[in-house]
Order: structure tokens, then C-alpha cells, then sequence
């Protein structure tokens, strides 16, 4: 039962990160979706849409990892604002 149990979990744990492909893409469509809807302050919201456009930049050049990091800091903040 432990052994079934442990099964289901990391499967649904997959089934979670299978939805997105690309990390980056993924990042950025929470971004934007946060950004129409917040009610940060707007020092914030442009922190967070420079964070977004660096992030971009970072994709763009081949840069994953060091976008995907800087988008996860946009999201934070936009979080932390909300």
C-alpha cells in the first residue's frame, strides 16, 4: 500500500511539470497574466516588467537557466506585492 501510495504521488508530481515544456514560456505567460490583474504599485509593476524584459532578453540569447532564475524573481515579487 506505502509502495502504491509513493507510486501515485510521484506521478501526479510529474503530471504537474508535464503541462509546460518550456520553463521560460511558462514564466512569462504567469507574468503577464499577473501583471493584468495586479494591484501592486507601479514602481513595482515596472521592476517586475524590466525583470520580465531581462528575463526575455536572457531566452533570446540561448540563456535559460539564468532567465528562467530571473522570471522566478519577477514572480516573487509580484507575489510578495499582491
Amino acid at each position: 500500500m506505502k509502495k502504491l501510495f509513493a507510486t501515485m504521488l510521484l506521478l501526479s508530481a510529474a503530471q504537474a511539470f508535464a503541462h509546460c515544456p518550456d520553463p521560460v514560456t511558462c514564466e512569462m505567460k504567469a507574468i503577464d497574466a499577473t501583471l493584468a490583474t495586479s494591484t501592486a504599485k507601479a514602481e513595482t509593476l515596472q521592476k517586475v516588467k524590466d525583470l520580465r524584459a531581462e528575463g526575455q532578453k536572457l531566452a533570446d540569447e540561448g540563456r535559460e537557466r539564468d532567465a528562467v532564475k530571473v522570471l522566478k524573481e519577477a514572480r516573487k515579487l509580484l507575489k510578495e506585492a499582491s
